[in-house]
């Protein structure tokens, strides 16, 4: 009894700690998202203070547990939406209290060519209207100086310097490293310019890949030159980026000296007397320091100014990050998520129009139709469907833009690259060298495929290669039908090559230049609204953490991808082959009995969700039971 009633009290003692524990996490989550707030009446007169620290991106991926927790606290990096950053600029010029726009660029990790130049262009738009903006970073590259150049006064660190690379550099490729290791890279591609699947059938850059490579570049080079120029004339940007070492010795290696005498950068000095030059001009903060600027916080400036919901609401669906299936994200472009959204929005008849933004590199063709799918029941309902491409809107990216009535983008925006491929592994090279070999009984040619240890029957490459060309195909058909060409026109621009938004428009992959406010405007008037009659109803919800049980979204549960086609099939039944041969192996070691177990019996593939699985099922997300087939 003395026994039972021990074991008794230390269950309840773990009952009573875990219930502690889970109070406390609930309660500190708690004071995390209530802390987490912006305050938009804390507002008071000040600099705007944009401290930057993270990337401009169209749409910020979901926080997770620890970033709530953290809640950006400790410095890390954060996502910027742009369409944010653009609109708290743009409210500075109506806002007496915002005497001047800080950039604190120090921490700034960049972001796509198109979107800084949006960004540029309200930072134009509020200096015009007498609001003057400082620009300080203890180190410029292109991307922060690409925004520092519509400042009134360039600051830098003496200790500082700048540096112009400008696009383009070098990639890996592994076909060495592939040949080495025994290793045999199936390809099926279509696309004489589709280098994605280069690196694991080169060793270097094919002279077609190159050729697309320098003619984008050059025309991103020429863009970034000249936008600096126009807002910075006196900056001697270009020479110096053609030969900075010339001038970086000839200055005895003092950068700072360079970034003065080239006429990059106004003022030298730290960050302290950087915030008291700032506090001269926009007041003193009440903290003790005398260095601190009275600043406004971006947060809570946001918050402040909601976007206007005056006149009819016009939908914006944002297809941004790689394409993929099913409902994950945001910070992926789930087909099954973007889906939805776009059928509730019909459904609840509140939109007059759609623009959908994309700002994608593409991804899984079978994501794409999905959405380009959902964009068509728009059109049954005749509502006007506008696009607007951002940074880059290529391949998958383009497969939906095709849904469109007009596309806009933006001349430095990279789209094209209508081509298609598939890349699957086999080992049969590197596991002979160990003697592994294959062997069995084949009812059709496609038994026991993909082998992914004896190789790939010609059969199965046949069928792959002709599977991925019927998509480029039904790719090519999609584009010459929305932009009113023949198949064979669209093969000649087509073959997976990129193209600039300048080139992309004499091209007719595209209707005309502009961004946002252009796409809705062009929304609005196809949907017959009065001008300024009408206003953007985002159907991307705010990112919201997975794990709260008040509004949250549930936890995305891992599953089986369903089988989207033939190279979906494959895909599958080789990654189901491979963790069978890897429990084999383990089963060598781990059984320690006569065994009554069928070898023909094969096995049945299922997502893992025992914790007591094995190592190599819990290192793939499978698990494997035998069964018969």
């Amino acid at each position: 009894m003395q026994f039972a009633w021990a074991a008794w009290k230390f269950l309840v003692a773990i009952k009573d700690g875990m219930v502690l524990i889970a109070m406390l996490l609930f309660f500190g989550a708690l004071y995390a998202l209530l802390s987490s707030q912006p305050n938009s009446g804390a507002i008071r007169d000040g600099a705007l203070l944009l401290d930057l620290n993270g990337v401009i991106v169209e749409e910020p991926a979901a926080p997770t547990f620890e970033d709530f927790l953290a809640g950006n606290s400790d410095g890390s990096p954060r996502e910027y939406r742009l369409r944010d950053v653009v609109h708290a600029i743009d409210a500075t010029v109506e806002d007496d209290r915002v005497k001047a726009i800080v950039l604190d660029l120090s921490r700034f990790a960049g972001g796509g060519q198109t979107s800084l130049t949006d960004i540029g262009e309200a930072l134009a738009r509020a200096k015009k209207a007498g609001k003057p903006i400082y620009a300080f970073s203890s180190f410029y590259s292109d991307d922060s100086y690409q925004l520092a150049a519509h400042a009134t006064q360039i600051w830098m660190d003496p200790m500082g310097g700048i540096i112009f690379a400008g696009p383009g550099g070098n990639r890996l490729y592994y076909k060495g490293l592939i040949d080495r290791l025994g290793v045999t890279a199936n390809i099926y591609r279509v696309g004489t310019y589709k280098s994605a699947v280069e690196p694991y059938m080169r060793a270097d850059q094919s002279p077609a890949a190159r050729e697309a490579s320098e003619a984008l570049y050059s025309v991103l080079w020429d863009s970034w030159l000249a936008e600096v120029k126009k807002n910075r004339p006196q900056a001697i940007a270009k020479p110096f980026a053609k030969d900075p070492a010339a001038f970086i010795t000839a200055a005895g290696g003092d950068y700072a000296s360079v970034a003065m005498k080239q006429k990059l950068v106004d003022k030298l000095g730290d960050k302290t007397i950087f915030d008291r030059f700032v506090a001269e001009q926009v007041g003193t903060d009440e903290t003790p320091s005398p260095d601190s600027f009275q600043s406004i916080d971006y947060d809570d400036f946001v918050a402040a100014h909601p976007v206007d919901r005056k006149g009819s609401a016009i939908g914006v669906i944002t297809v941004a990050g790689e394409i993929v299936g099913g409902k994950t994200g945001p910070g992926m472009a789930a087909s099954g998520r973007i889906a939805e959204l776009i059928y509730t929005a019909l459904d609840e008849n509140e939109i007059k129009a759609l623009v959908v933004r994309v700002d994608s590199p593409g991804g899984s063709a079978f994501a794409s139709e999905e959405i380009r799918l959902a964009l068509l029941e728009a059109r049954k309902k005749k509502l006007p469907i506008v696009v607007s491409m951002g940074d880059v809107a290529a391949s998958g990216g383009y497969w939906v833009a095709t849904a469109g009535d007009h596309i806009f983008a933006e001349p430095d925006t990279i789209t094209g690259s209508i081509g298609v491929f598939a890349v699957l592994p086999s080992f049969e090279k590197a596991l002979a060298k160990w003697g592994v070999t294959t062997d069995g009984v084949q009812t059709t040619p496609l038994s026991g495929e993909p082998n992914f240890v004896g190789g790939f029957s010609e059969d199965l490459n046949d069928i792959l290669q002709a599977g991925v060309e019927d998509s480029y195909g039904d790719f090519v058909k999609l584009v010459a039908a929305a932009r009113g060409k023949t198949p064979a026109q669209v093969d000649t621009i087509g073959q997976g090559r990129v193209w600039d938004g300048g080139t992309a428009r004499q091209l007719g992959l595209i209707d005309g230049f502009g961004g946002m406010t252009d796409a809705l405007a062009e929304a609005a008037k196809r949907a017959g609204l009065a001008e300024g009659d009408y206003h953007p109803q985002y159907l991307d919800p705010e990112a919201r953490l997975s794990w709260l049980p008040f509004g949250g979204i549930p936890f995305v549960r891992q599953e089986i991808a369903p089988v989207t086609g033939v190279i979906g099939w494959t895909a599958q039944r080789q990654k189901a082959s491979f963790g069978q041969a890897l429990v084999t192996a383990q089963g060598l070691l781990a059984r320690e009995d006569v065994q009554a177990l069928c070898l023909e019996c094969g096995v049945k593939v299922h997502r893992n969700r025992n914790a007591s699985a094995g190592w190599i099922e819990q290192l793939l997300g499978y698990s494997f039971s035998a069964v018969p087939r």
